[in-house]
C-alpha cells in the first residue's frame, strides 16, 4: 500500500511503498535525476525483490518551476515536502535580484532543518591532493538556522545603519567601531537551542554508528559568548544527558578552534569522528573536507529534522549549466545523497548496496568527466548504466 513516512515518538514509520518527494532540480538536475532513479529503483529491486519499493512524487522549485508557475518556490512544494517528511533534491537556480536569496535557505529555514550533515569518505581511486586521503572519514553537523543563515545585516551608508551605530555607541557604550560613517554592520544570532539541538543531533548519530569522539568546532577565543556560547552549551549538553556514554569512554566530546581545525584536517583528519560546527564554519569546512578526497561531485549531503523527522537529501554542487542537457554531469553526490535517504529511512542494506557498486565501479577505472582526468570519461547515463551492472 502506498503510504506516507511518518513520525511516531521520535521514530519514522515507514511502510513498503513510502512516497518521497524529489525536486529533479536546474541544469544538470536534469541529466542526473533521470539516471539516478534508475540507480535507486534498481537497487531497492535487488534488495527486496518486489516486496518494497518507493513511489516518487514531484514537487516543483527553481527555474523550472518558474518557467512553468511563476513561482521559484511553489506552496505546493512546501506542503508536499511538510506532508512526506523525506525528499531529495537536485541543485537549484538561485534568483537573481530581490526576494528569495537562496532557494536552499529558503527550504531549510521554513521546514527548520537544522542540521546540515554532510559525511565525508574517500574512494579508491579517485585523485586526490593528500597522500592519505583514505584517512579522511568524517561527519560534519553543520548548524543551518542560525548565524549568518539568520541575514541581520545594515548596509552601509544606509539610514538604518546609522541608527544602529548610534545605538551601539551612545546606548551600549561600544567604540571598536573603526569606521563608523563607512562601516556596514551584521549580527549573527546564536542561541543556547539552536547550538545545542544541532550537537545532540551529532552526539546521536555517533552513538548510533559506533563512533565515538564528537569534536566542537568554533572561534571562541575571539567571539566569546556566540562561538564560545556553542562550545560552552555543547559541553553542558554532553555532561547532562550523556553522563553515563561519557564516563564508559563510549563519548568522547572535545573541541577545537575553527582555524586549527582546517589545518588539522589537512594533517591529521583520522583525529576526527563526528564533527558539530556553527553555520559559517560549517560552510568552510564542508567545501574543505570534500575537496580532500575528490570534489564536491561525490560529497552527499542532507538537512534534517530531527525532531519533526523532516529531511530534504540533496546534491552538493551547483547547476553547472554550461554542461547542462548534455549527459556529462556526475551523479554521485546526488547517488550518495539518496543513500543518506535510505540510511535515514531505514532501508540500509540499499545504502550500501549503492555505495559498494560505486566503489566498484571507480576502481574498475570508470569515472565522469570530472573526475577521469586523463583517461576516457563516462557519460552520466554509461556511469549508471555500469553503477546497475555492479550493484
Amino acid at each position: 500500500m502506498v503510504d506516507k513516512i511518518k513520525i511516531e515518538n521520535g521514530c519514522l514509520v515507514v511502510t513498503d511503498n513510502p512516497i518521497i518527494t524529489y525536486i529533479e532540480g536546474d541544469g544538470v538536475g536534469q541529466d542526473i535525476w533521470k539516471n539516478a532513479k534508475l540507480v535507486f529503483d534498481a537497487a531497492v529491486e535487488k534488495v527486496f525483490n518486489g516486496r518494497k519499493r518507493v513511489s516518487w512524487e514531484e514537487a516543483l522549485a527553481g527555474k523550472k518551476s518558474f518557467d512553468s508557475m511563476g513561482s521559484w518556490l511553489p506552496e505546493d512544494t512546501l506542503t508536499s515536502i511538510a506532508d512526506n517528511l523525506v525528499a531529495i533534491k537536485g541543485p537549484l537556480e538561485t534568483p537573481v535580484g530581490g526576494g528569495i536569496r537562496s532557494l536552499n535557505v529558503a527550504l531549510r529555514q521554513e521546514l527548520d532543518l537544522y542540521a546540515c550533515v554532510r559525511p565525508v569518505r574517500y574512494f579508491n581511486g579517485i585523485e586526490s591532493p593528500l597522500k592519505h586521503p583514505e584517512q579522511t572519514d568524517i561527519t560534519i553537523f553543520r548548524e543551518n538556522t542560525e548565524d549568518i543563515y539568520a541575514g541581520i545585516e545594515w548596509e552601509a551608508g544606509s539610514d538604518d545603519v546609522q541608527k544602529v551605530i548610534r545605538f551601539l555607541q551612545d546606548e551600549m557604550g561600544v567604540s571598536k567601531i573603526r569606521f563608523p560613517e563607512t562601516s556596514s554592520i551584521g549580527i549573527k544570532p546564536i542561541s543556547q537551542e539552536g547550538s545545542q539541538r544541532l550537537i545532540r543531533s551529532a552526539i546521536e548519530y555517533a552513538l548510533e554508528n559506533n563512533l565515538t569522539k564528537v569534536t566542537l568546532v568554533h572561534k571562541g577565543n575571539i567571539q566569546k559568548f556566540t562561538e564560545g556560547g556553542f562550545r560552552k552549551w555543547g559541553y553542558e549538553l554532553a555532561k547532562a544527558e550523556y553522563a553515563n556514554e561519557l564516563e564508559s569512554g563510549k563519548l568522547v566530546i572535545n573541541d577545537i578552534i575553527a582555524d586549527n581545525f582546517l589545518q588539522q584536517i589537512l594533517l591529521n583528519p583520522d583525529k576526527f569522528d563526528v564533527v558539530a560546527l556553527t553555520n559559517l564554519n560549517g560552510d568552510y569546512a564542508s567545501d574543505a573536507l570534500a575537496a580532500q578526497v575528490g570534489g564536491i561531485g561525490i560529497s552527499p549531503g542532507a538537512n534534517i529534522n530531527y525532531i519533526t523527522g523532516h529531511a530534504i537529501f540533496e546534491a552538493t554542487h551547483g547547476t553547472a549549466p554550461d554542461i547542462a542537457g548534455q549527459d556529462k554531469a556526475n551523479p554521485c553526490s546526488f547517488l550518495l545523497s539518496g543513500c543518506m535517504m535510505f540510511d535515514y529511512i531505514g532501508w540500509g542494506e540499499v545504502a550500501d548496496l549503492i555505495r559498494s557498486a560505486i566503489g566498484k565501479t571507480f576502481s574498475q577505472g570508470c569515472f565522469t568527466a570530472d573526475l577521469a582526468k586523463t583517461t576516457p570519461y563516462f557519460t552520466t547515463s554509461e556511469f549508471s548504466k555500469k553503477l546497475i551492472e555492479n550493484l
